[in-house]
C-alpha cells in the first residue's frame, strides 16, 4: 500500500477510513516478539499520522489472536523478565491507547497474556465464539506487563480482575462478554465483517466528538464524580465552541 512499508510480522491496510492491523505470525499463534514490537509501533504510527483514518481494527491471522510474548525469546536473554523488558522497550501500548482513531479488537482463538492485554487496551472488543482469554503470568512468577492490572479492573471491576490475575483461569467468549471484557460475540465466520461494520459506524461520527467521549469515559475511573462531571462539561463546551 502506498505510503506504508510492508511489515514482516503484520499486515496493514486501509479500507476507507478504517485501518486494519492484522498480526501475522500464525505459525506461532501470533506470539509477540521484538520484530512485531517494532512493526506494530510503526504501523500504529502510520495510522495515527494519517488524517483519513478514523477507526482501527486490530486482529490476528491464523488460528489465534495472540498468545502474548514469544517464549522462544526467553532463552536468548538472562531471564524471562529481561526478555520481556526488551520486547516492551518501545511504548507500543501507550501509542495504541493514545491513538486519535477509535480502536476495536477483533479476537478469535487464544487471547492469552499480552494478547488479552492488547485487546483490553482497545476501546471496544468483538469476539468470535471460539475466543478464549487468560492472564497466566502469575503462574510464571510475573505480573501482566501490557497494562492488564490497570485495564482489566476498569472493564471488569477489581474483584473479578483479581480473580483472573491471581488464578490465571480461562474465560470463553460468553464469559468474557458477561464480565464486560467483550462487547459483542459473533460466529467465527462473521468476526471480520462484524468488526468492520462497527468500525464504519464509528467513522461516521465527528472525530473530535469521539476523542472527547473517550477522554470523558476514561476519566471516570480516575476522577471524583464532581471532577468527572466538570470534565464532561468542559469537553461539551469545547465542542460547541468550534467554528
Amino acid at each position: 500500500m502506498a505510503g506504508v512499508r510492508p511489515f514482516a510480522t503484520l499486515r496493514y491496510e486501509k479500507r476507507g477510513a478504517v485501518a486494519v492491523v492484522a498480526l501475522d505470525r500464525p505459525e506461532v499463534l501470533n506470539a509477540y516478539n521484538v520484530a512485531m514490537r517494532d512493526d506494530l509501533h510503526a504501523a500504529l504510527g502510520a495510522a495515527d499520522e494519517d488524517p483519513e483514518v478514523r477507526a482501527l481494527v486490530l486482529c490476528g491471522r491464523g488460528p489465534a489472536f495472540s498468545t502474548g510474548g514469544d517464549v522462544r525469546e526467553f532463552g536468548t536473554a538472562p531471564s524471562p523478565f529481561v526478555a520481556r523488558a526488551v520486547r516492551w522497550r518501545r511504548d507500543v501500548w501507550g501509542r495504541l491507547l493514545e491513538l486519535r482513531a477509535a480502536t476495536i479488537a477483533a479476537v478469535h482463538g487464544y487471547a492469552v497474556g499480552g494478547g488479552m492485554e492488547m485487546a483490553l487496551l482497545c476501546d471496544l472488543c468483538v469476539a468470535a465464539d471460539d475466543a478464549r482469554f487468560a492472564l497466566p503470568e502469575t503462574g510464571l512468577g510475573m505480573i501482566p506487563g501490557v497494562g492488564g492490572t490497570q485495564t482489566l479492573p476498569r472493564k471488569a471491576g477489581p474483584a473479578r480482575a483479581l480473580d483472573l490475575v491471581l488464578t490465571g483461569r480461562w474465560l470463553d467468549a460468553r464469559a468474557a462478554l458477561a464480565a464486560g471484557l467483550v462487547q459483542r460475540v459473533v460466529a467465527r465466520a462473521r468476526l471480520e465483517a462484524a468488526a468492520l461494520t462497527l468500525a464504519r459506524r464509528l467513522v461516521r461520527l465527528d472525530p473530535a466528538e469521539v476523542q472527547a467521549l473517550r477522554r470523558a469515559v476514561r476519566g471516570a475511573h480516575d476522577l471524583s464524580l464532581e471532577a468527572g462531571i466538570a470534565l464532561e462539561r468542559r469537553l461539551a463546551l469545547a465542542l460547541q465552541r468550534r467554528p
